[in-house]
């Protein structure tokens, strides 16, 4: 026999290639202190003072062990069960650990009360930091984080609720417990509002609710009826939309009565999610639920706004940490990744591509730091009217911009990992399965334009904050001037405006982020935004800016490995 084929035989195990110009895993950094925009931002709105724990925070979610915790999480689905092994309705959701652990890396670390237990300058910035960093390792856990937080403003609108429920919601621990708040130290809160025939018409709403004995805020009644989509069904309360005889109304709705029975919040089954997998949502019905009315008879809507203006917010800080996320990972794959004889970070096309990715993260960053500052500001003084005016009409339209702009943008970042970003051994494939989720969840895109124009029409002076706010930088350059000016006078015709909302919308954002980017300081950021985003392009693709800018300045703040 041939003695080359007698020495393949003899040796089976022969090794058939060697593994090499492969990029290093993106573990055991510090994705605070690495994260130059991120932390000018922190210091910029006021949190300079949270620096430490930021970066402690950064430490442990740049941790390999988090990281796994988050592919854990989504690998192993939440699963539910109607009824336990005798036949007792539970309607009990299993999760993994990995998700635990999560929660109570996010609860233990106040992300959830912060603000409210200890308002101060700064505290929302710092929390919102703290938030962005925790989403980069994963985002279905964040939905209870959100709910949690963001249902204080609510509660608080009545005082006997407020004084029983939020010591324990503000309390900085996880209790994962199937057991009724009143054996707990620590709560979570989600909410429930849209139903089959409404989604976002909340006032098409058919649950009512029913008073047991007094009525009015406080009061309790029996809920009947049903909710569509209800996620984290294992929270402890939830804040739910029902008619009463004078109208649409806001209830806390226990999943335990007071009594220690189970209050009749059957889950009927999880959806089943294309992202946000991790986090179990819901279809549910009440047969006559427990719950005790938040707010004024009638006034639903505006109690529960009061938590729908906090979950928008953290919608923007979500959609900008997956940004981040994904920013971050493509970079770490160009600058360990040779292609054509140079690596790809070396690459003029790939920088290009790299770097408006990153200026991406930039704007969506600057404006949501921005209005985390215009929480604080009226946190700490509710009769500031210039902070509140930029809050309505900020929240809706960053919201809308930043929860757009980020599918794409995780496509494009996924691309630059070519097919290693599809698979789901990579966080690619999964930063892109969750990139829609914000821009529908807390209201779609048509619902936040159309909320800028009612903000419009009730609150005239929304406007004129609107453009206080982008005098500060008014003179500095031309283009954005000129953007500004061309955005007045599309406010000064508002015939279809309905129409246009969407294009109105685009532009407030825009010259937002722009006017907030030069008044941060970094001329070769500001300056690659404003040549990108309002010049002459017009609509465009990731990877066309212009020539002569400073992309190594933009890079290395991309470059999630160094802080600079």
């Amino acid at each position: 026999m041939n003695a080359k084929h007698d020495t393949l035989k003899a040796d089976p195990l022969a090794q058939t290639h060697e593994v090499f110009n492969q990029a290093r895993t993106l573990e055991d950094y510090n994705a605070y202190d690495n994260d130059t925009a991120l932390r000018e931002a922190v210091c910029r709105h006021g949190a300079g003072w949270a620096e430490d724990a930021l970066s402690a925070h950064g430490a442990k979610t740049g941790s390999a062990e988090v990281i796994e915790w988050g592919f854990l999480a989504n690998e192993h689905k939440p699963q539910f069960f109607s009824h336990d092994r005798q036949g007792y309705r539970v309607d009990y959701v299993k999760y993994h650990e990995a998700y635990h652990r999560l929660m109570m890396l996010g609860l233990e670390s106040g992300i959830h009360s912060a603000p409210w237990a200890n308002p101060k300058p700064g505290a929302h910035v710092a929390r919102a930091a703290q938030s962005y960093l925790q989403g980069q390792v994963e985002a279905g856990h964040g939905c209870p984080l959100t709910m949690t937080f963001a249902s204080v403003p609510s509660i608080k609108l009545t005082p006997s609720l407020a004084n029983e429920w939020l010591p324990k919601i503000l309390n900085n621990a996880y209790d994962p417990r199937n057991v009724p708040h009143t054996e707990k130290q620590a709560l979570t809160i989600g909410m429930g509002m849209t139903e089959k025939q409404g989604g976002s018409d909340v006032r098409a709403n058919t649950t009512r609710a029913y008073p047991i004995a007094a009525e009015g805020s406080g009061e309790a009644y029996e809920l009947v009826g049903h909710k569509w989509f209800t996620s984290a069904p294992m929270c402890d309360a939830f804040l739910v939309l029902a008619q009463t005889d004078n109208g649409l109304s806001c209830f806390l709705v226990p999943r335990w009565r007071p009594d220690g029975s189970k209050n009749p919040i059957q889950v009927q089954r999880l959806k089943n999610k294309m992202g946000n997998v991790s986090n179990a949502s819901s279809e549910i019905e009440l047969r006559g639920a427990l719950g005790w009315m938040v707010g004024d008879e009638g006034r639903g809507v505006p109690a529960i706004i009061e938590m729908v203006a906090m979950t928008r917010f953290d919608c923007m800080v979500g959609s900008t940490s997956g940004q981040r996320q994904a920013v971050a990972q493509a970079v770490n794959h160009a600058m360990g990744r040779a292609a054509f004889g140079k690596t790809l970070i070396d690459q003029p096309l790939m920088r290009n591509v790299l770097a408006d990715l990153q200026l991406e993260v930039e704007g969506s960053l600057a404006i949501t730091m921005r209005m985390g500052e215009a929480l604080d500001n009226t946190t700490l003084d509710p009769t500031n009217e210039h902070e509140k005016l930029l809050l309505r009409l900020g929240l809706p339209a960053g919201k809308y911009w930043i929860c757009k702009r980020t599918p794409f943008h995780a496509y494009e970042a996924m691309e630059c990992l070519g097919g290693n970003g599809v698979t789901e051994d990579f966080i690619m494939a999964r930063l892109y399965r969750e990139a829609p989720i914000n821009a529908i969840w807390e209201g779609s895109g048509n619902v936040q334009a159309l909320d800028m124009l009612r903000a419009l029409a009730k609150t005239p002076a929304v406007l004129e904050v609107w453009f206080a706010e982008l005098a500060k930088t008014a003179g500095s350059d031309p283009r954005l001037d000129k953007a500004v000016t061309s955005l007045k006078r599309e406010f000064a015709d508002m015939d279809e405006a309905e129409y246009r909302a969407r294009d109105i919308v685009d532009r407030l954002s825009l010259t937002l982020q722009a006017s907030q980017l030069v008044a941060a300081g970094n001329g070769s950021v500001a300056e690659a935004f404003i040549a990108s985003r309002l010049g002459e392009h017009g609509d465009r693709n990731y990877g066309t800016l212009p020539r002569g800018l400073d992309l190594d300045t933009i890079l290395r703040r991309a470059n999630p490995w160094e802080g600079n």
